[in-house]
């Protein structure tokens, strides 16, 4: 009898673990957890910068170059200081939508989904009007992803919005760069939390080493690593790490592209 009840309750705690787990908001976070795709949506502001062709919002503060050659286009956003996290959220993606704005705001206009590729610097010259300024979370996006959601003639319009995973065709992109004695690869492409947190290389005649990050999406290491095969493992912030193996060939050169096949 005490071992059948015993089961019995093992079971009723199965279930309301399980059950809160789906549930979501009943179970609160796990120790170390990182909420990187989220259910809530939150406020916000947004403006554009740029023409409809996008010739002013390409390279910038993520280390991107030429976001239609890397396959980023205009789906993009600069993220304000209280988002951008110093460029540790570059690559990130988020879907937005137009709210409580019935003068500017397209009805059903629905959401867009975009990617953060540059930062929206503050002003701190200015009391008023700087939507930039920390602690204020905002959105300064293409012009093109701003006019799917409300008249540009608007300027600056009240938004919601929420972290979601990102979705890349291919794999995860490599752009070596650098000098014999100091290598510098730039991320493109990084599907699921899209933003890196952590990369290590190895050569085919060397252990893992720890890179550390230059800026943006560029990361870098002082070993010299020419005339090897390269290795990448690649950590997104959600904790996901990804092993590419044999990348680029021993004859690689600076300035080339290699596609690593696989995406999170």
């Amino acid at each position: 009898m005490a071992a059948s009840l015993k089961v019995f309750f093992s079971f009723l705690l199965s279930i309301a673990y399980f059950g809160s787990s789906a549930m979501g908001k009943m179970r609160p976070p796990f120790m170390g957890e990182q909420k990187n795709v989220d259910t809530d949506w939150y406020d916000a502001h947004a403006t554009f910068y740029g023409d409809m062709a996008g010739g002013e919002t390409q390279y910038g503060a993520c280390g991107y170059g030429d976001l239609f050659q890397q396959g980023y286009g205009l789906e993009t956003t600069a993220l304000s200081t209280a988002l951008f996290n110093n460029g540790l959220t570059c690559g990130a993606c988020f879907e937005i939508m137009c709210v409580n704005d019935p003068q500017w705001c397209y009805p059903k206009a629905g959401t867009i989904k975009v990617t953060a590729t540059n930062f929206c610097p503050p002003n701190y010259s200015k009391l008023d009007g700087n939507w930039c300024n920390p602690p204020q979370k905002h959105f300064d996006l293409s012009m093109k992803m701003f006019t799917k959601l409300a008249q540009y003639k608007a300027g600056i319009i009240p938004v919601k919005y929420r972290r979601i995973l990102c979705s890349k065709k291919g794999g995860v992109q490599f752009l070596i760069k650098g000098n014999p004695y100091w290598t510098l690869v730039l991320f493109t492409n990084v599907g699921g939390a899209g933003d890196i947190k952590d990369v290590k290389i190895k050569g085919s005649s060397s252990d893992w080493i720890q890179m550390s990050r230059n800026w943006g999406v560029n990361w870098q290491t002082g070993v010299k690593l020419t005339g090897q095969s390269l290795s990448f493992q690649v950590t997104t912030s959600d904790g996901k790490m990804l092993q590419f193996d044999n990348v680029a060939p021993s004859n690689w050169q600076f300035g080339q592209n290699f596609d690593g096949k696989k995406n999170f």
